[in-house]
Parts: structure tokens; sequence; C-alpha cells
């Protein structure tokens, strides 16, 4: 099947042919005819050439997001052999019976640019980036309920954070809104109605099993906890003390909450302040700490004042930290590479005064695969420093 057209200018098609997912809107010389936004579309080369298939988009810098690339035909199983792939890669990374929450689909690292699927207990929860995506966001649920039978109690579209124009979020097939789900055998409550994203930030999988190895009998402070994952790793790995503190009250009842749903009786705090305020009344209290912040840069422009914030952010933590104590400090921030924020680290620590050294460089868990060919899905970075 043949769609219309979007037409490369001459020498724009390398980026393609090397598989990369986007077309950017300065390699378009012109269409084959109006489009609309979220139409699929046929890539082809100033010779007329066919490169891809993928969908467009009148928003932003992005016109096409690419879905099959050269021969490879769009079809109507597409949907499924995507899930039922991104399936069998999660069922080898991990095991149901100790973790049964995990992203499904992320995007262009499971061949569809646009779409983030994320699984918690038989409840699969669909956030679409495009207006291409959302417009099958009924078939995508189709192919989960047809292909996925045994797994599927509910499937809820969350959408409206990340395209203000779907107006709502709503229920594609049954209608439970939250669950108590299990990572590495702890439990966690996650809401995907009311919680942020998705219900539960899946990427720190693996670095809060890491945090584990560190915080027996330790003063553990987790900042910016949202939902605590990091204070009941620790605790559930014999910390002496854990505070959890984030700016909100409604984060930091969540965090008591899943403490409570894997601990009676133990020393935790959650504490509803301002992280920079409360590590300066604090200093020299923990052994370990994590930084853990909300991105603080959201495109390109903002990327000077985030990276600013990054720096005094861990200049405080490293302030804060008791002698001979590690600490956890991580961006989610697209725009801040690996490299900006290991020298961003750096001039924090030289501003500490302290001596510190790199234990761990860490990124975000294997359910959420980077595409070879777009390195810009590595978005997680993190380090784990010996602070002296």
């Amino acid at each position: 099947m043949s769609y219309p057209k979007v037409i490369l200018k001459p020498g724009k098609e390398k980026s393609v042919q090397r598989r990369h997912p986007w077309v950017f809107s300065g390699a378009v010389y012109g269409v084959s005819q109006e489009l609309n936004d979220g139409e699929m579309v046929d890539v082809v080369d100033s010779n007329n050439k066919h490169l891809a298939t993928g969908y467009f988009s009148d928003r932003g810098s992005i016109v096409v997001r690419i879905l099959t690339f050269g021969d490879e035909a769009f079809t109507e199983n597409f949907w499924a052999d995507r899930l039922k792939g991104a399936w069998e890669l999660r069922m080898k990374l991990l095991k149901l019976e100790e973790t049964n929450a995990f992203r499904l689909i992320h995007g262009e690292g499971d061949g569809i640019p646009g779409l983030i699927i994320d699984y918690y207990d038989k409840n699969w929860v669909l956030q679409a980036h495009s207006s291409g995506i959302f417009q099958e966001i009924e078939k995508i649920a189709d192919a989960i309920k047809q292909n996925f039978a045994d797994y599927c109690e509910t499937i809820y579209c969350k959408s409206s954070g990340t395209l203000p124009q779907t107006g709502r979020d709503f229920f594609l097939f049954g209608d439970k809104p939250e669950i108590i789900a299990k990572e590495n055998n702890i439990m966690f409550s996650v809401n995907w109605v009311e919680g942020q994203k998705t219900g539960f930030f899946l990427d720190q999988r693996d670095n809060r099993k890491l945090l584990g190895h560190y915080a027996k009998g330790k003063r553990v402070l987790n900042t910016f906890c949202y939902t605590g994952g990091f204070s009941v790793y620790a605790m559930s790995a014999g910390a002496e003390l854990v505070t959890s503190v984030d700016i909100s009250e409604k984060a930091v009842a969540l965090a008591e909450r899943n403490m409570e749903l894997n601990h009676d009786d133990c020393n935790h705090e959650a504490v509803a302040s301002d992280v920079f305020t409360y590590m300066k009344e604090h200093t020299q209290q923990y052994d370990l700490i994590v930084l853990d912040p909300p991105a603080f840069a959201k495109s390109i422009k903002s990327k000077h004042t985030a990276t600013q914030a990054y720096k005094r952010l861990n200049i405080a933590g490293m302030k804060a930290m008791a002698p001979k104590g590690i600490l956890f400090t991580f961006s989610c921030s697209q725009v801040i590479d690996d490299v900006l924020f290991y020298n961003t680290v750096a001039a924090a620590a030289i501003e500490s005064g302290r001596n510190i050294r790199v234990l761990h460089k860490l990124t975000q868990g294997p359910d959420h695969p980077v595409n070879m060919y777009h390195p810009e899905g590595a978005y997680l970075k993190g380090l784990v420093l010996y602070v002296e």
C-alpha cells in the first residue's frame, strides 16, 4: 500500500538510510499533497526512491517518525508483531514471579516512535507522544487484547500530559485504577490514573537494586523521593535509618505507604520540604544520599539553566554527605548528555573541596532499550560517587 509522499532534499536521505527514525523539517523538500497531522506517509529521496514509512507531524521539528524502513511494509499485523517481539525480549530480561512491573514499549527503542507502554501485573498503560500514535490507539489496544488475553485486565490511555489536544485520559479496556505491583520482590502501590507519568518510575529498577548493596547499616537520604523507590530498597537492604524528602505532600504520603507495604515497623521518616533547604539544615548526617530530581531541562533553550541547577544540587549533596559516604546522582534531562552531566558533577566536586571518586556510571534499565541508530533514547544518566 502506498501513502502520500514526503520528499527529501538531495543528500538528506543518508540519516534514513542509516535507520535513524526521525525526519527533521530541514531535510524536507516538499510533500506530494496536503497532509494532516498524524497521517501515514512514505518517505522518498529526491529521485523518488522509497526509503521508509511513518506518520507525519505538523508540530515541532520532527516531521516524520518512521515505523518501517526499506522494503518492510506497514501492515495490519504491525502492532501485534512489535508487541510480541517486545514481550519476548522482556521475558528474557525479567522473571514475572519476581518483577511484574516493567516497560514493554520504549518508543524508538522498540521500533514504535511516539509510544510508551508500561505493564503493571496484567494492567497496560499506554502513552502517546504524537498524533499518529494516538490515532492508532484503539488498534494497539485490540492487538493487546487479542495477543495477550491471559495477561490483560486493564488498558488505560494516559496521553493528556504528552498530547494536551487529546483532552482527557480514558480506559480502553477494564476499569482498574491501581494495583500493588512487584519489583525484585519489593511491593509498590501504583495508580496510573492519579500518579505521575504512567504511575511509577520503572527506569531506575536496576539502580535501586544497586543502592541496596551499599545501604546496609547506613543512614540514607532519598531526595525528590516521589513514591519512595530508593527508600524502600535501602530499608529492605538493612539501612539504619531512611529519610525521604519531596516538596510534594502527596509524594511523601506515597513514600510512606510503600514503606508500610514492605516494613511494618522501621526507622523511616518522610518529610515534605524543599530539598535544598533540607540538605542545608542537615549537613553531614547521612552516609548515603540519592539525588534523583525531575528533568531540569525540558528543551534545548533551558540547557544552560538546567546545567547550573544540577551543579547547585550536587554541591549541596556533597556538602551534606558524611565523610566516606556514597552519593547516587542522576539526570533524566534528555538535552543534558552524559558528557555534560559528568562535567557538571565534576565542577560541583571541585567546588565542594572534597576528594571524590567515581564508582559506577549508570543508565536506564534494559526494559528501556536504546535503538543503536537513535542514541537520543539514552536519556537517564547517573553516577555513584565515593565522597571522602
